[in-house]
């Protein structure tokens, strides 16, 4: 049984990888170019903040939605299963996540769907987030490789 944080060999039968609890901060690695290669995108299974402006540019929400009530376009949107909750003194949206983790933008291939679109906070991470300038990184399974670095 695989235990996230305890010293494991990776697929390839390669040196022993020090995995990541995305949970636990304290974990992640430093962030250094090309991580993104060869990850499961851990950080997409962190809760994801978006604003008005993030939902407009991902075609969710049109800019009068966005002048008129934001929580009506929250109460909409969580009964549509795109976000989990709304908290108006900060006029921040929590995407769902599917199966209590996964962004609802990540594919199958642990892609992000929606890249071009992605939200500010998501281009911006590692930068931002829990622990700034840290990545929760842990590898994907033998053969597999992310095509697209998400700083």
């Amino acid at each position: 049984m695989l235990i996230l944080g305890q010293m494991v060999k990776n697929y390839s039968e390669g040196p022993a990888v020090q995995w990541t609890d995305p949970n636990r901060p304290s974990t992640w690695k430093k962030y250094k170019s090309g991580m993104c290669d060869g990850c499961w995108a851990a950080c997409c299974t962190l809760p994801v903040e978006v604003s008005a402006y993030d939902l407009m540019r991902l075609e969710l929400i049109t800019e009068d939605e966005a002048a008129s009530s934001l929580k009506k376009v929250a109460k909409r949107l969580m009964k549509e299963g795109i976000v989990q909750s709304f908290h108006p003194p900060r006029q921040l949206f929590i995407l769902e996540q599917r199966f209590g983790r996964d962004c609802i933008f990540l594919g199958e291939d642990r892609l992000c769907t929606v890249y071009e679109a992605r939200p500010e906070v998501c281009r911006k991470f590692p930068k931002i987030g829990p622990r700034p300038g840290h990545c929760p990184v842990n590898p994907r399974s033998k053969g597999s490789k992310k095509t697209h670095e998400k700083v």
